[in-house]
């Protein structure tokens, strides 16, 4: 369930956040706010689960899971699947505590966690699959906060899933010679010698749907301060993906978690200074 890694569970949680506070005007009701962090703890366990799952056969070659659990033989593929289905069930009752909208997206979302492990087989784009599914929680967050989707939802969906193929395409970066034997496929290997600029212009394009985001939602100045933090943030990892050390790849990926951090700060302290001037 990789509690002793939670950087997926920061990453995860980021996307979230920021939709159940635009979508609550900056101040998500402590009752959903309760339902989407638990939500974001169990789908990313059950997330964790299905991909140890289905890469049990592929992570004893490659060197930075070879110590997994369903490798190791410390855990059966028997009693991971109990345990997937476990954390579905209590994903099941978290989103039963919602509204019907949200319901029916749930299994959109649980769909996509689900098969992402497999895209690695049959796509050199399974990050964007990735992508989709840590992005999913904003259109749920907008319809249980309001019971509708809002068009304007979907530009941050659109950031977010392209922030996400960012950051685990430098992940996937530090693992591509071993991918590259095993036959797992990857945006780091389709990319190629190119990796670095087409981050670059994700960076970009992901810039310009937080932008759209803010005049979307009728966002000022200390949204756009976080987004050029971003921004900073950015051009840092593009210094350090530079020669593609895998130590300084996984850096880059490790901090994206200040990414999520700078957002929500910035959307929190933007409804909090609009609610000063409302009065």
């Amino acid at each position: 369930m990789r509690f002793d890694k939670p950087i997926g569970t920061y990453l995860l949680a980021a996307p979230t956040l920021w939709a159940l506070v635009i979508a609550a005007g900056g101040a998500p009701s402590p009752d959903l706010l309760l339902i989407f962090v638990l939500g974001v703890v169990v789908m990313r366990a059950a997330g964790c689960t299905a991909n140890d799952l289905a890469d049990r056969h592929l992570d004893g070659h490659v060197e930075r899971t070879r110590t997994r659990p369903l490798v190791t033989g410390a855990l059966t593929p028997g009693e991971a699947l109990v345990l997937l289905l476990l954390l579905l069930l209590a994903a099941l009752a978290l989103v039963l505590l919602t509204n019907p909208l949200t319901v029916k997206l749930a299994p959109i979302g649980a769909a996509l966690a689900l098969v992402y492990p497999f895209m690695k087989r049959v796509t050199y784009l399974p990050q964007f699959v990735l992508g989709a599914a840590f992005s999913w929680s904003i259109p749920m967050a907008f319809a249980a906060t309001t019971g509708e989707l809002t068009p304007g939802l979907w530009w941050l969906f659109g950031a977010n899933l392209l922030w996400t193929v960012v950051y685990d395409t430098q992940y996937a970066m530090v693992d591509r010679e071993d991918d590259l034997q095993v036959g797992i496929k990857s945006t780091a290997i389709l990319f190629g010698n190119l990796d670095r600029r087409i981050i670059g212009m994700m960076q970009l394009c992901c810039l310009g749907c937080f932008w759209a985001t803010g005049y979307a939602f009728d966002l000022g100045h200390v949204y756009v301060l976080s987004i050029m933090m971003v921004a900073g943030l950015f051009a840092w990892h593009q210094w350090l993906i530079k020669d593609r050390d895998p130590k300084a790849c996984f850096k880059a990926f490790n901090q994206s978690k200040w990414i999520g951090v700078i957002v929500l700060l910035g959307l929190v302290g933007q409804f909090t200074v609009n609610n000063v001037i409302t009065g």
